[in-house]
């Protein structure tokens, strides 16, 4: 009987333990409405919500920006702070949700990379050349 009670007490406490932890969306940094390094989070306690940040310059027509997405604090979410660096000015929009993987993904990366690897490659072998002398 021990046996028993045992038992069904380690399968309890394996399951008030273990408890759900919300998964979000990851992003830590995206640019131009790209994700660079795309992945997925378990959030804490302290932070239970799934978010999705956005920083905007609207001085700079046609940029899109930077993004960020992850977990975050309730005290946090669903505000907008608006700022200056170097007297450009800057609004940083942050959204939250409550539900596993609900801050949609900041599109793939692939092309950004590829784009990112193009640029590179091109602006080394345009130094490269530049500093031959014939």
């Amino acid at each position: 009987m021990n046996k028993i009670l045992c038992g069904i007490f380690a399968v309890a406490a394996f399951f008030l333990l273990s408890g759900d932890a919300l998964t979000c969306n990851q992003c830590s940094v995206g640019i131009l409405g790209k994700c660079l390094i795309p992945g997925s989070v378990d959030c804490s306690a302290s932070e239970p919500n799934c978010y999705t940040g956005k920083a905007e310059f609207p001085s700079i027509s046609g940029f899109l920006g930077f993004n960020t997405q992850g977990c975050l604090g309730s005290s946090q979410c669903n505000t907008t702070t608006n700022g200056t660096i170097l007297s450009a000015a800057y609004t940083v929009t942050r959204t939250c949700c409550a539900t596993d993987k609900c801050n949609p993904v900041v599109s793939g990366a692939g092309s950004v990379q590829l784009s990112l690897t193009a640029a590179v490659s091109a602006a080394l072998v345009a130094s490269v050349w530049g500093s031959w002398q014939y």
